[in-house]
């Protein structure tokens, strides 16, 4: 009786191969993690500005990487599983801890328990995208997506320290990490953008409102993308009441 063939045994370059990573986009996504990390211990020394533009930062490193992959044919589940986790330092871990650095320990247990919360809804959040790749339509995201969550949280502490100390500061604060924080998880649609090919012609006019908004953004861009992320996560409450207000007058 014959044995069965053995497969053969694999080399130390299939090995090396087997166990490498692509360098380009997670070279992106480990800067992203690094901004985060840098705007943790800046807000830790008081530098909240310096953080909250080291985040800003991380959001634009993170939306890099996914497009480099895809430009460079180098997606891999690997990438996938290093940016989820560079998410969550990003815009779960540093927006909490800088939140609680700057204003919500005033506040006490109940300054922590906000901060908590803001960060457990990012988990839940990438958690609920990570499984739900595929099984939605593009169209829409359920609930803001974790970077807009930050944005509205670092926007925040951003044009406190632009425009100098707004009033009631502290509850600002406080009402915007958790509103930000619960949006992550509510179950209302938001739009995603995703549709948008910026590969396609567009008219003339397309391109000059384009540098106008990039003009305005460069005015005065604290307020401004912080008036522009929050006017984002207003939109799907807005859409999901109109609908609401449509149905209950078919009915």
């Amino acid at each position: 009786m014959s044995l069965p063939p053995t497969e053969p045994r694999p080399t130390r370059r299939d090995t090396l191969r087997n166990n490498s990573i692509y360098l380009l986009p997670n070279s992106f996504t480990l800067a992203a993690l690094f901004c985060a990390f840098f705007a943790i211990t800046q807000s830790m020394h008081g530098q909240y500005q310096t953080a909250a533009i080291a985040v800003f930062i991380a959001m634009l490193l993170d939306g890099m990487d996914g497009r480099v992959a895809r430009w460079t044919n180098s997606q891999s589940a690997f990438g996938e599983q290093l940016d989820s986790l560079a998410d969550m330092v990003s815009f779960g871990v540093a927006p909490a801890l800088i939140a609680y650095n700057w204003q919500l320990n005033e506040f006490g247990r109940i300054g922590y328990s906000v901060a908590f919360v803001y960060c457990a809804c990012a988990a839940l959040r990438l958690a609920l995208f990570n499984t739900l790749i595929g099984k939605v339509d593009k169209k829409w995201f359920i609930g803001i997506p974790s970077p807009t969550a930050a944005a509205l949280v670092i926007g925040l502490v951003w044009v406190d320290h632009s425009f100098g100390r707004l009033p009631a500061v502290q509850w600002l604060c406080l009402l915007v990490t958790l509103f930000a924080g619960l949006s992550m998880v509510v179950q209302i649609k938001f739009w995603s953008f995703k549709e948008i090919n910026v590969r396609r012609k567009v008219p003339f006019f397309v391109m000059i409102l384009a540098v106008a908004a990039l003009l305005v953004v460069a005015l005065e861009p604290s307020l401004v993308l912080f008036l522009l992320f929050l006017a984002y996560s207003l939109s799907g409450y807005v859409m999901w009441l109109l609908e609401w207000r449509a149905k209950r007058r078919a009915t």
